[in-house]
């Protein structure tokens, strides 16, 4: 596939989630007026403001969002999360395969699919503090272009790191709120995985990016941001992954950050859109596995793991405030970079998606 399709395949996705953001209000309009009643927008435009300000949108409609629960509420979740890498890219500029393999490589990566499942539970232990307790379940394939033009995939599949926060709320008025966060992360995923590779008799030990975990105890700070006027909310977003240590292969990953700023409007009782612009900046590995050979693969190079990356996100969310079904939410939420900086020759993302299913109680 070359370029300009990629980039037309990128924004179509882009579309496609917009179009159900603009669904959601046209099947909620359209069926108010076959009725001859009031939609639920007209219903939110005749509230007054009293009642505007104490609409608070859920929190949860934008995926990722930091939040709390009231004492003694639980909350349980699960997210899949999908990310499609195909190409590579040193710097700001696109490499083709014969590109990396004229480096000096024998083996250049050529796509990859990344899968989460996410499982987690939250509980209210205060009013104001918050815990929490994220399982992940890890997908990887890796397709790769050998230089004598084999073709072959590595895989790689198990739990990842489980990861503890505790949620804080430093400030809460009625219009604004401010969150603290702070959280470990576990070296339960393997950073040992292994797969045969053409011409290899035995398996052998995969690159750092095809591994679950990072083998180290991460510390996971943060701060979210909220605000609210009628009928809108917004928010700023931010959070770290700082790695602690060496694992047992002798090296830790870098360093992580990201910043993200959201806007979102409800729309309906049990609807709401949102758009989310993420800033992810990561680090190069310190120290190397000695098992992996730099000169194979760019992706066994310690050294070629870092970069940067602007996301645009859209979200379509629903959630149900009485009923059977009261405490249900759902989100779907998809992207495409417009900005990639990366420190290679290194896979470059083309897109994301997550999908998300809460219940609270």
């Amino acid at each position: 596939m070359n370029r300009n399709s990629d980039f037309r395949t990128r924004w179509i996705f882009l579309w496609v989630v917009a179009f159900l953001g603009v669904s959601v209000w046209n099947a909620t309009s359209g069926a108010a007026e076959h009725t001859g009643e009031h939609s639920n927008f007209d219903e939110f435009l005749d509230l007054s403001l009293e009642e505007l300000l104490n609409l608070e949108l859920d929190t949860m409609s934008v995926t990722g969002i930091h939040h709390t629960h009231e004492r003694g509420e639980w909350m349980v979740g699960y997210s899949y999360m999908y990310m499609n890498m195909h190409g590579n890219r040193d710097g700001s500029r696109n490499l083709s395969p014969s590109d990396v393999l004229a480096g000096g490589y024998m083996v250049t990566p050529t796509s990859m699919d990344m899968e989460m499942h996410m499982f987690n539970v939250m509980y209210g232990a205060t009013d104001d503090l918050s815990l929490m307790l994220m399982l992940p379940y890890l997908r990887k394939s890796m397709d790769h272009l050998s230089m004598g033009g084999t073709r072959f995939t590595t895989r790689s599949r198990g739990i990842g790191d489980v990861k503890t926060m505790g949620l804080y709320n430093l400030y809460e008025g009625e219009a604004h709120r401010l969150i603290g966060v702070t959280g470990v992360s576990f070296p339960t995923g393997s950073v040992g995985k292994r797969d045969t590779l053409p011409g290899m008799s035995a398996s052998t030990r995969l690159p750092y990016p095809m591994q679950l975990g990072s083998g180290t105890f991460d510390l996971l700070p943060g701060m979210t941001y909220i605000g609210q006027i009628p009928g809108w909310q917004w928010g700023i977003h931010s959070n770290g992954t700082v790695r602690l240590g060496e694992n047992k292969h002798d090296y830790r990953l870098g360093n992580a950050y990201e910043i993200s700023g959201w806007g979102a409007r409800k729309i309906t009782e049990w609807a709401s859109g949102s758009i989310r612009l993420a800033w992810d900046q990561w680090m190069n590995i310190h120290g190397a596995d000695s098992a992996l050979n730099p000169a194979m693969v760019p992706t066994a190079d310690p050294n070629l793991r870092a970069g940067q990356r602007l996301m645009v996100m859209l979200g379509v969310n629903l959630f149900a405030e009485r009923g059977r079904l009261k405490g249900l939410r759902g989100a779907i939420e998809g992207g495409i970079p417009v900005y990639q900086y990366l420190e290679g020759p290194q896979l470059e993302t083309d897109w994301s998606l997550s999908l998300t299913l809460e219940w609270t109680f």
